[in-house]
């Protein structure tokens, strides 16, 4: 008779077997009844609603989103293409926003179908689905965008109202700045008459700058007998921004969210000190705050450390070649990667205090870092050397986030994007906290964002004389609730607070213990 291992393994196996062929969600007749029950028990997949799941991991707590945020899109595509076969579509608004590239989980997902109910189903984390019986796109109208059938830009402007303008201002403007021309708009503008349309769409371009496009519209329209009256659905201009025809619309979308938040920062951030910066003393505190700076930020992230443990791997007393428990230390190699990453971060803080612009210092000195952060682990065989070589290649989610980290197509466009504003950003407090923020939102490595995030935003507290600043693990939460508030809500407010907060501020010392991870 096999063996409760030997069963589980045989449940184990059927699942690779689908996740293999490209399946990321689950009908409960992809599996046999024994097999679903087996895995759903031991948590290696999880129910979304009667009939449907999703690979989950059993090490995880209750409660844990980021499943089912992997999966989400995936489920979506694979229940609706079951319920409705091709007749459906998202609405208009929010396929501007994928457009756009913001795949941010909705709380709520309307759907358009013939064969909708007008029924909202919720589903996992606050979530829900709403089948609208409407027209969905069609046609002309109609794209796939990786498996979700959504309106084209065109489109989805055509059909989206006044009030997707005021309430998703950031991606709009990016869709309409990464538009080469607006001809093949002009072109449904006039087969529809849609005067309203085009006076709202031109005064859309005119508020970014699209003067040239702003007029062709109305021209155009008013040249075979139709009344255009251009309004700005806007409300708002953003002074200063210069809205560039990048292909890619990532990068539109990082300068409007630094110009848009840059504002709060200002008001709400402390000014940075009066007196001048003494480079001795300043990098002697630097040095003196190491070790309570590597327990919090290596304890943020889950890793367990103490101050006997970050001292052994400062002293060099830590080997693991010959030590045979700390090469087994998950823990040990991170603390000893923080160490390397640490001295090589202060080298860029001791050029900036030298006068080197901090976003050039950024640019130039951050690939170092992470290859210091993660080389131990890489020496060690955990990791391969590969993750050395730059950004990401593949998808990554937040634990506990309904914001989804840009697609690795996106990543260089971003980061170029994000260091050009350092570099050009006059104001410190500014460079400190939309420099973390952008850069942990942007998410460029599979691992190690946050402690990257808090090295960053450290490099830019020197550029405007302010102390070096840890976040403490004690206020993990708040920490994240903030990050959470700018990334899935566009209120970049609580971060600043927090942040600002902490100036100043001495860290709690971390516990003494006898140097085991």
């Amino acid at each position: 008779m096999a063996t409760p291992q030997e069963k589980l393994a045989d449940a184990l196996q059927a699942l690779h077997h689908l996740q293999q062929n490209g399946r990321a969600v689950f009908r409960s007749n992809d599996l046999t009844r024994i097999h679903r029950e087996r895995l759903q028990v031991q948590g290696f997949i999880q129910p979304v609603m009667n009939g449907w799941y999703i690979p989950s991991r059993p090490d995880v707590g209750t409660g844990e989103t980021s499943a089912w945020y992997a999966s989400y899109w995936d489920f979506v595509r694979a229940y609706l293409e079951d319920r409705f076969g091709e007749d459906w579509s998202l609405g208009p608004e929010q396929s501007l926003l994928l457009h756009s590239g913001q795949w941010r989980v909705p709380p709520q997902l309307l759907v358009r179908s013939p064969g909708g109910r007008d029924k909202n189903t919720k589903l996992l984390h606050g979530a829900s689905l709403y089948d609208a019986r409407l027209e969905p796109a069609r046609g002309n109208d109609v794209q796939v965008l990786q498996g979700l059938r959504v309106y084209t830009p065109e489109a989805a402007l055509i059909a989206a109202g006044p009030g997707a303008y005021t309430t998703y201002p950031t991606e709009l403007r990016t869709l309409l700045a990464s538009r080469r021309d607006v001809s093949s708009i002009l072109e449904r503008l006039l087969e529809g008459g849609h005067t309203l349309i085009a006076g709202r769409i031109a005064g859309a371009c005119r508020n970014i700058g699209r003067d040239a496009d702003a007029d062709e519209i109305v021209a155009t329209m008013r040249g075979i007998g139709y009344d255009v009256r251009e309004v700005d659905p806007f409300h708002a201009r953003l002074p200063g921004v210069v809205f560039r025809r990048d292909k890619s619309p990532y990068a539109n979308r990082i300068r409007l969210m630094w110009q848009t938040m840059r504002e709060v920062v200002i008001a709400r951030f402390p000014a940075p000190p009066a007196q001048p910066v003494d480079l001795d003393r300043y990098m002697e505190a630097v040095e003196e705050i190491y070790v309570t700076d590597a327990y919090h930020s290596l304890s943020i992230e889950g890793y367990r450390v103490d101050a006997a443990l970050i001292e052994r791997v400062r002293a060099g007393n830590w080997d693991p070649d010959n030590d045979a428990g700390d090469r087994q230390q998950r823990d040990a190699l991170a603390a000893r990667g923080y160490f390397d990453a640490f001295q090589s971060v202060k080298e860029s803080v001791r050029k900036v205090l030298a006068g080197a612009n901090a976003g050039q210092v950024a640019d130039a000195d951050h690939r170092a870092w992470y290859r210091q952060l993660f080389g131990p682990s890489v020496n060690a065989g955990l990791i391969p050397a590969a993750s050395l070589a730059g950004y990401r290649n593949s998808p990554v989610y937040i634990r506990g986030s309904r914001h989804v980290p840009l697609n690795a197509a996106a990543l260089r466009d971003a980061m170029a994007a994000l260091l050009d504003l350092l570099e050009a950003e006059p104001d410190p407090g500014v460079r400190v906290v939309l420099g973390h923020f952008i850069f942990v939102y942007i998410h460029p490595y599979l691992d190690g964002n946050g402690r990257m995030g808090r090295f960053l935003m450290n490099l830019m507290f020197a550029s405007g004389g302010y102390a070096w600043t840890v976040v403490p693990v004690q206020q993990r939460t708040a920490y994240m609730a903030a990050l959470e508030s700018a990334s899935a809500g566009d209120d970049i407010g609580p971060f600043v607070d927090f942040i600002g907060n902490l100036v100043g501020k001495i860290p709690p010392a971390p516990p003494k213990g006898d140097g085991a991870a």
